[in-house]
């Protein structure tokens, strides 16, 4: 599909992309939604916590839509953005499933290995409890930043066997290529976000130390710079991989793009400062007739501020366009 260039235009005051990505976070108020939670075992022993916001009687009518919902890097489905879409999308009768990744929902989960960027296997056991404990007709799935990867990862995995219930996708700020993205967090442009994931994965890998003394230390925590120190040294041995650059190469969505069959959005803003060059995939965009690139000249990472009397920031309402759309095409 042709790449769009979107004519989105982010207010004067937020062109400079850290001030735009950090406000939403400090400053947009967060919805407070009512889950019903849902833990479901996992095939490894392992359990998986599921919000639900669901329509009265919704999930028993044919007709109803699902949005499952896979949130960014040690957020949750709480977290600002992943409610915020949660509730536009349910304020416009869409059911919601927000998942919450192993250690994410405020327990640890039972095994030493963690959640990673490129953890497929988790969204398609999910699919599968869905469909087999409810009756929806359509079901949608969006992925925020690393939750982008995860959704593109497993349609590119599924191909021609997906599911028909599962009608669209959507990944936004997505870090397709994993090492690429790595190495622009290492950047010192972006030393303040670097410190802030290290401070939360440091207090997921002190729990877990607890747990699991003789397979997980926190020693020398403190000299860790970046996701080569820290992929390096708890997510490629704890998850199976041979070493980071392992764990980027297998768990990258960029070389399975080819392979979605169903109708998928990815918004990416030009000035993300966690992605790099290889994170922006136009030749294979141009190439596929499923997947649709749309590029923003400004947005930061997951934010398109957008002010209005509705509240609904830019990629909030290009969820609602892709997904309410009749057709195969988005709207440009």
């Amino acid at each position: 599909m042709p790449v769009i260039y979107s004519d989105y235009q982010a207010p004067l005051l937020f062109r400079n992309p850290h001030l735009h990505t950090i406000f939403p976070y400090l400053l947009r108020k967060r919805p407070k939604l009512k889950y019903s939670r849902t833990r479901i075992e996992t095939r490894d022993n392992d359990f998986l916590d599921l919000d639900f916001l669901i329509h009265k009687n919704s999930h028993l009518n044919s007709n109803s839509s699902l949005v499952i919902i896979c949130h960014g890097l040690e957020s949750n489905s709480e977290t600002g953005t992943e409610a915020s879409i949660g509730k536009i999308l349910y304020d416009h009768d869409y059911d919601i499933l927000a998942m919450n990744y192993r250690a994410c929902s405020g327990e640890d989960n039972r095994l030493s290995k963690t959640y990673h960027s490129g953890k497929s296997e988790d969204l398609r056991e999910v699919l599968a409890y869905v469909l087999e404990n409810y009756n929806y007709e359509n079901i949608y799935l969006v992925g925020i930043s690393i939750g982008g990867n995860i959704v593109l990862k497993y349609l590119g995995e599924e191909a021609g066997q997906i599911n028909p219930k599962i009608k669209k996708a959507i990944a936004l700020s997505t870090p397709i290529d994993l090492a690429c993205s790595a190495n622009q967090m290492a950047k010192p442009t972006n030393y303040i976000y670097m410190k802030r994931f290290l401070l939360n994965l440091y207090r997921k890998m002190k729990i877990k130390s607890k747990h699991f003394p003789d397979t997980v230390s926190v020693k020398d925590f403190h000299k860790m710079k970046n996701f080569h120190d820290f992929d390096g040294k708890y997510t490629a041995p704890l998850n199976g991989f041979k070493s980071a650059e392992d764990y980027w190469q297998k768990a990258s969505s960029k070389q399975l793009l080819n392979s979605i069959q169903i109708p998928t959005l990815m918004l990416s803003s030009e000035d993300d400062s966690f992605l790099g060059g290889n994170c922006y995939p136009i030749l294979e965009a141009m190439d596929s007739k499923n997947l649709h690139l749309e590029i923003t000249k400004h947005g930061g990472h997951v934010s398109f501020i957008d002010f209005n009397k509705e509240n609904i920031y830019y990629h909030e309402r290009r969820i609602l366009e892709f997904f309410q759309s009749s057709q195969d095409r988005i709207a440009s």
